[in-house]
């Protein structure tokens, strides 16, 4: 390997380019799926139904309800809860937009409330601050993986008798002082994107123990529409639309997948920690590079994301350069996330600018994201340390 930069002319560390995250998809699974659309039903069928009875019962909750994605779970959460107009919901700026649209589709206000600078999660300080009599909701983000301060959270929540939707789109499989993550929230969501846990190519889960949140949400994901009514006992074609709904649902070939990925998800979380234990061994000794933080015994993480924060003050040269000489050694390299009071919607509509969020914006001007899913073999592995070594060796 040549001691030169690829970006300047330099041998690149890999021939190819690596994603930052793929999905893994075998042989058990297109069988899954094959079978599906050999059946009579492909769309909503008894496939659902058993996805969402073994996704309860994996996280070990009572009601789980599918739907099209993970931003279809965030919104019909919000519906679930009641979420309206004038209302107020607490969210972090260090998330996917759609953690904060979702309340924006119920016609409420998104309030961030700034990160801990370790754990990069909402901080329930900072949330105690933005609480008002408008107030309705907390929306924590259980970063990379990493669940937020749920005790204290869900503490707040009970004296302000808030509801806590957690967006756990990067935490499947993740446990809590115990607990198994989606069971204790007022609502928990999923996202089965194909860089998550497990993938159904497009869907998402939201996981409650209340019936009345179980019945709702299952109003919402098929245009507010339900059959189970009296009238129906007479009249078989009888239906009625009770609320204004969405089609959020999901297909049965789609739900086939989901089981035969659920299947492997505690082969998937291993692969994910051996990766970020391979990469905390080689980079927490280098002064240039700030590793993620995690709680062994506490909080127990799931690595989504594996995300490396550049001491700058240390290095010739900014963020931008780091990731573009990354890329070039054909490491595919990512920034999650740009926070989401710096979008121009949010500015715009809001008035939000730069200084509001001190950590977020610290946090976002110094994060890489390196590659991390369960299919990287020890060379790809190998590969990435060699290539974040290469290139800060450079710039240091």
């Amino acid at each position: 390997m040549s001691c030169g930069l690829a970006i300047n002319g330099g041998k690149p560390v890999r021939s190819g380019m690596l994603p930052y995250g793929h999905q893994w998809i075998d042989g058990e699974d297109i069988k899954a799926v094959i079978e599906v659309l050999r059946s009579d039903w492909i769309t909503q069928g008894p496939k659902v139904v058993e996805f969402e009875e073994e996704f309860a019962r994996y996280v070990r909750t009572k009601y789980a309800v599918a739907v099209s994605s993970g931003t279809a779970a965030l919104h019909s959460a919000c519906f679930a809860a009641s979420i309206t107009k004038g209302d107020e919901v607490i969210t972090t700026p260090i998330t996917f937009v759609a953690s904060a649209n979702c309340v924006l589709y119920q016609g409420g206000t998104p309030v961030f409330a700034d990160i801990d600078k370790d754990t990069l999660n909402i901080d329930p300080k900072e949330i105690r601050k933005k609480i008002t009599p408008k107030t309705k909701a907390i929306i924590p983000v259980d970063f990379t993986g990493l669940p937020a301060d749920l005790e204290k959270i869900l503490q707040i929540a009970k004296e302000n008798n808030l509801i806590v939707i957690e967006d756990a789109s990067h935490a499947l499989g993740a446990t809590y002082k115990g607990s198994k993550i989606g069971s204790i929230s007022d609502m928990t969501i999923f996202s089965f994107h194909p860089v998550k846990h497990i993938t159904t190519g497009e869907g998402g889960m939201v996981t409650t123990n209340r019936r009345e949140y179980y019945e709702r949400l299952k109003l919402f994901r098929s245009h507010g529409i339900t059959k189970n009514t009296d009238a129906n006992l007479s009249c078989p074609w009888y239906y009625e639309m009770r609320g204004l709904g969405y089609n959020y649902r999901i297909t049965d070939f789609q739900c086939a997948l989901g089981l035969s990925q659920l299947k492997k998800i505690d082969k998937f979380i291993k692969c994910r920690k051996q990766i970020a234990y391979e990469y905390h061994n080689e980079f927490r000794i280098m002064p240039e590079i700030t590793v993620p933080i995690y709680y062994p015994g506490e909080s127990d993480t799931t690595w989504h994301l594996y995300v490396i924060q550049l001491n700058l003050e240390r290095l010739k040269v900014g963020r931008m350069e780091i990731f573009e000489a990354l890329r070039a050694e054909n490491i595919g390299v990512n920034v999650h996330y740009i926070p989401v009071h710096l979008q121009p919607y949010y500015q715009k509509r809001f008035g939000y600018k730069f200084g509001d969020f001190p950590k977020a914006e610290n946090y976002y001007e110094r994060a890489i994201t390196l590659p991390i899913f369960p299919k990287m073999p020890d060379k790809d592995i190998d590969d990435v340390v060699a290539a974040v070594k290469k290139v800060v060796k450079y710039f240091k």
